[in-house]
């Protein structure tokens, strides 16, 4: 049996889904079963990983846990020490290609994440391990600007040649789903991105291309910016760390890595076939 904490998430949902094609046992932790929506057969339990002794008996039977680091908060290490001593052999953990840098240029803290405590919980444990370090998510796209696309033909932001390696949820959940029924990657980091380097700008072309519409990007200050995120309901801290991410990267070209294609035997997912496959979030509203 596979524990996948995160079930319903951007990652943790494919990953359910990809074990289940296989032929996988698992069970799917979700704080909302309610929302789960899995294929037949999976087994979906609630609970909230956070609290790792309140879902205890979810571990029965279980030889390997998908670790996601935004559902199991400050708790990694309980929950990792808990997994030990329950049996579990193996775990997973979905941590971050910027893990090792500043936690002020982390942004995804100040929404939850804990990538960096996340993955030294699975290396700290004792037991078989891998972690993931995806790039960001393509499907960031729908959270940052597709409110602002369901309204006019612009994506206000700023840093508009900002470039990042923007990578398919989807495929870092076949990789996850790799990593849990393979042995070789034990004891590795891989760095997971796209096949491509894509500016914002090119991103809000890409998604016009695949649209059919005209849009703009009209590049915002970083007082505007700060304005806008708070306008999402958004942490000041959050506004801040992006800022601070972006200043400091500002014109260097992201890395690049083939660890998908290499794993997965097939190539990385582009951005263009996110878009694609997402593209009715991006539709103006009626």
């Amino acid at each position: 049996m596979i524990l996948i904490t995160g079930a319903t998430g951007t990652v943790g949902r494919p990953l359910v889904a990809a074990l289940a094609a296989r032929g996988v046992p698992v069970r799917a932790l979700t704080r909302d079963p309610s929302r789960a929506r899995f294929p037949s057969g999976v087994e979906v339990v609630a609970g909230d990983p956070s609290q790792p002794e309140s879902i205890a008996a979810h571990l029965a039977g279980v030889r390997a846990v998908f670790l996601n680091s935004t559902a199991i908060r400050d708790a990694s290490s309980e929950f990792a020490d808990l997994a030990k001593r329950r049996g579990v052999n193996r775990l997973v953990a979905l941590a971050a290609y910027n893990v090792e840098q500043d936690l002020a240029l982390q942004p995804s803290r100040y929404i939850g994440d804990r990538n960096r405590e996340c993955e030294a919980a699975v290396e700290a444990s004792g037991l078989e391990w891998v972690s993931l370090r995806p790039q960001v998510y393509a499907s960031m796209a729908v959270p940052l600007w597709a409110g602002q696309l369901r309204l006019g033909d612009t994506v206000e932001w700023p840093y508009a040649d900002f470039a990042e390696a923007v990578v398919d949820p989807r495929d870092v959940a076949e990789v996850a789903a790799h990593a849990i029924t393979a042995d070789d990657l034990l004891g590795r980091r891989p760095v997971l991105t796209g096949p491509e380097s894509l500016t914002h700008t090119e991103m809000v072309r890409v998604i016009a291309n695949v649209t059919g519409r005209t849009l703009h990007y009209r590049e915002l200050t970083v007082v505007d910016f700060v304005g806008r995120v708070a306008a999402m309901g958004l942490p000041p801290e959050l506004a801040a760390s992006f800022v601070a991410r972006f200043a400091a990267f500002d014109g260097q070209a992201p890395e690049l890595t083939d660890e998908i294609p290499r794993i997965l035997g097939r190539p990385a997912r582009s951005y263009r076939d996110w878009i694609t496959d997402h593209a009715a979030a991006f539709e103006a509203s009626t």
